[in-house]
């Protein structure tokens, strides 16, 4: 099973950060994976996306997710799934830390298509574009 990991601190409140990641009708302005998201950051919301396929840079995945987590100041998570294929659960977790926020994000990946991911791709192809989403992300939060 394929496990995708980052952390960042964030200089900002744990509360600031998930309304950030919470207001996914503005991911198209900030978020350089998830180009594309629509509704509620309520536990159980199925929300359409749209998002870049990191296994093929050139193409997107438009699928509805589950939230599975909604907790403001603190957690945030969806899931999406084909069944055999592809079953993911997309984390953001949240610790305050000093006047900042301790950012932990990632996925965890099953099914045919990730159990073809070998190690060094996660880190070479994954792992960068997390990277990036946290970096947007401290960025839009820092702007607001």
């Amino acid at each position: 099973m394929p496990l995708i990991r980052t952390v960042a601190l964030i200089p900002a409140p744990p509360e600031k950060v998930w309304d950030v990641l919470a207001d996914f009708s503005r991911y198209a302005e900030w978020n350089p994976l998830n180009l594309e998201a629509h509704g509620e950051a309520r536990l159980g919301a199925r929300l359409p996306m749209v998002f870049r396929n990191l296994a093929r840079p050139t193409g997107v995945v438009r699928q509805t997710v589950t939230l599975v987590a909604c907790e403001r100041g603190r957690s945030l998570a969806w899931a999406g799934r084909i069944p055999l294929l592809f079953n993911g659960r997309h984390h953001f977790e949240l610790e305050p830390e000093g006047e900042g926020t301790r950012l932990r994000h990632g996925e965890d990946l099953h099914g045919l298509i990730p159990a073809t991911f070998s190690a060094a791709q996660i880190s070479r192809d994954f792992v960068p574009a997390y990277e990036a989403v946290n970096r947007a992300l401290a960025e839009r939060v820092a702007a607001l």
